[in-house]
């Protein structure tokens, strides 16, 4: 397992990491399990949000209830969790982050988040109220750093201008086939071709260049919830064979070339899971650290649709 240091901060973390949006309903032997088999595959990376679960902090609650961590076992793993989307709308406020912080770390069991993250935009945020939450929550020593979800670089920078902690990180929707940060700067300059378009402005040089470190989630995902491209041989006949032939060739599943593809990259990103399966977590983990060559991680690029001009 390939182990990645946040810049500015003193986090070492696995570059795969596991999601427990989806644990809500499962027994407290299957989330040990679950952790256990994560922990197994070198994963010391975990990721909430207070609105995983069918209530606020349910998949946090069934966290803290099932995977009781003695001091250690904490010190050795990197929590992180989510504040700011409520039913129909944002909230970056101060009183929303700093209770809904309070509510995670009581439901998580825990006296401390190793990172914060902003989960959506919030197009009425004030810097200046996000500042004072992050001060308060730093101060106390209930969240160590800060980051973002779903930002563009121009939303990062607004947060700057008040917010005094590093923001370290940031949470995007990424796979082989649902890549537009990396596909429009590969396209770049191509008129009338909407690849070329740039959805983010420039977010992955951007944060290669700010020491952002990216987590991509829905690694598998077509689209945005469309489904799986592995296995799809309706839509993906072509990346399905080139992700079975390179699964042999490297002894994984076309799971672990999947996550190698985005671990492959030199921005050094993680890869969220949202499985809750032990075998895929590990067949996930498997492409932690596969040393793809730059012509099989284009071959993977072009197969799944995009262009190289």
């Amino acid at each position: 397992m390939k182990m990645i240091s946040f810049p500015q901060t003193r986090i070492q973390a696995s570059n795969v990491v596991l999601g427990l949006m989806r644990i809500a309903n499962l027994s407290d032997d299957d989330i040990r399990a679950l952790y256990g088999g994560a922990r197994d595959a070198g994963i010391n990376a975990f990721d909430h949000a207070d609105i995983y679960g069918p209530t606020r902090h349910a998949c946090e609650a069934r966290f803290g209830q099932a995977v009781k961590l003695s001091a250690a076992e904490r010190e050795s793993i990197v929590i992180q969790s989510k504040v700011g989307i409520r039913p129909g709308f944002f909230d970056f406020s101060k009183e929303h982050i700093v209770r809904t912080v309070d509510e995670s770390l009581a439901a998580l069991r825990t006296e401390y988040l190793d990172v914060l993250l902003l989960h959506r935009p919030d197009t009425l945020v004030e810097p200046e109220e996000v500042a004072a939450a992050f001060d308060e929550l730093h101060s106390a020593g209930k969240v160590v750093n800060f980051g973002v979800s779903n930002h563009t670089p121009g939303q990062i920078e607004l947060l700057k201008t008040a917010v005094r902690q590093p923001l370290v990180a940031n949470q995007v929707q990424l796979s082989i086939t649902h890549c537009p940060m990396i596909a429009s700067g590969i396209a770049a300059n191509m008129a009338g071709l909407g690849q070329s378009v740039d959805r983010d402005n420039g977010l992955l040089d951007y944060s290669r260049l700010r020491g952002m470190t990216l987590q991509a989630w829905s690694p598998f995902q077509k689209g945005f919830f469309d489904g799986v491209f592995i296995g799809d041989l309706e839509n993906y006949a072509e990346l399905n064979a080139v992700l079975d032939e390179l699964a042999a060739k490297y002894e994984v599943t076309p799971t672990g070339i999947a996550v190698a593809w985005i671990t492959r990259h030199p921005a050094n990103m993680q890869v969220v899971l949202g499985t809750t399966n032990p075998g895929r977590v590990a067949e996930s983990a498997a492409g932690s650290e596969l040393p793809l060559t730059r012509e099989e991680w284009y071959r993977l690029f072009r197969a799944a649709g995009h262009i190289v001009p």
